[in-house]
C-alpha cells in the first residue's frame, strides 16, 4: 500500500499495430538501444513507489512477447496480461475490468511512451487523489492556428492556455469506470480517457511533465528516444 493509502493500478495499453513504424512487428517490441520499447515503459511503473499493480493490455498474438519482457526485466508488479479490443478505448475498458478490486486509483499509460519518469507518474497520482482526475502534459511551444475545411486560418489560439496532453492519465477508479460505461451506452468515441471523464462533468488537473515523454510513432522517434536515453545515462554517470 502506498503512502497515500490508495491502491493504484496502472493499465499499460500496448495493443496498437503501429502501422506508421513500417515495421514487421508491434512497435512496442522494437528495441531502443538494447531493450524493447515496452520494457522501458514497464520499468518506469515498476520503479514508481505509488504503483501497486500493473495490467498490460496487448494483442492476442503479442501475449508471449509481453511475458518474455516481463520475465527478462524481473517485473513483480505486473499481475495480468489482458487481450485488447478493436480500438484503444476498448482496450482500456478491457484493462479496467481486470484491475484489482482494491484499486481506488488507476493510471492509464501508452506502452509506446517509454521515457516517462517515475516522478511524473507519482505527481499525476497525487493530483488524482486530490482532484479526482489528472493528466501529464506539457505547454505548447508553437503558435497554434485554427483552420477551416479549406485550410484557411480562422483564428490564432492563445498559446499560454494550450497544453499537449500525454500519459499517464490518472483517475479515481469509480469515475473512469462510469465514464467508460456511459461511453458504451451512448456510443461515445474519444481519443483519450480525459475526454470521457470531461463529458461526465469532471475537471481534469494538468500536471506538468517533460518534453522527453515522447510517443514512439514513426522510425524517427526511435533515434530521438535513443538520444534521450543516452543523455540520461551520461547524467547518471556524472553523479556517480
Amino acid at each position: 500500500m502506498n503512502k497515500n493509502k490508495e491502491y493504484c493500478s496502472a493499465i499499460i495499453v500496448a495493443a496498437g499495430k503501429g502501422s506508421r513504424m513500417n515495421a514487421s512487428k508491434n512497435k512496442q517490441f522494437i528495441n531502443i538501444i538494447d531493450r524493447p520499447v515496452l520494457a522501458y515503459t514497464l520499468q518506469a511503473f515498476e520503479d514508481c513507489e505509488l504503483i501497486d499493480e500493473i495490467v498490460v493490455v496487448t494483442r492476442q498474438e503479442d501475449i508471449m512477447a509481453c511475458k518474455e519482457i516481463i520475465d527478462m526485466s524481473e517485473l513483480v508488479k505486473v499481475k495480468k496480461i489482458v487481450v485488447g479490443g478493436k480500438e484503444r478505448q476498448d482496450s482500456v475498458y478491457n484493462g479496467l475490468k481486470e484491475i484489482s478490486n482494491e484499486a481506488t486509483i488507476v493510471a492509464i499509460h501508452d506502452g509506446a511512451r517509454p521515457l516517462i519518469l517515475p516522478k511524473h507518474i507519482e505527481e499525476a497520482i497525487e493530483a488524482a487523489v486530490q482532484y479526482n482526475a489528472a493528466a501529464v502534459g506539457v505547454r505548447v511551444k508553437d503558435t497554434i492556428k485554427l483552420v477551416d475545411d479549406n485550410n484557411n486560418i480562422v483564428n490564432t489560439l492563445d498559446r499560454s492556455k494550450l497544453w499537449a496532453v500525454q500519459t499517464p492519465q490518472v483517475f479515481k477508479v469509480e469515475i473512469l469506470k462510469r465514464a467508460h460505461q456511459k461511453a458504451i451506452e451512448e456510443g461515445i468515441s474519444a481519443t483519450d480517457d480525459c475526454m470521457l471523464v470531461e463529458q461526465m462533468g469532471y475537471q481534469v488537473k494538468m500536471v506538468e511533465g517533460s518534453y522527453e515523454n515522447i510517443k514512439i510513432t514513426t522510425p524517427e522517434d526511435i533515434f530521438l528516444a535513443e538520444a534521450i536515453i543516452s543523455g540520461r545515462e551520461l547524467e547518471e554517470d556524472e553523479y556517480e
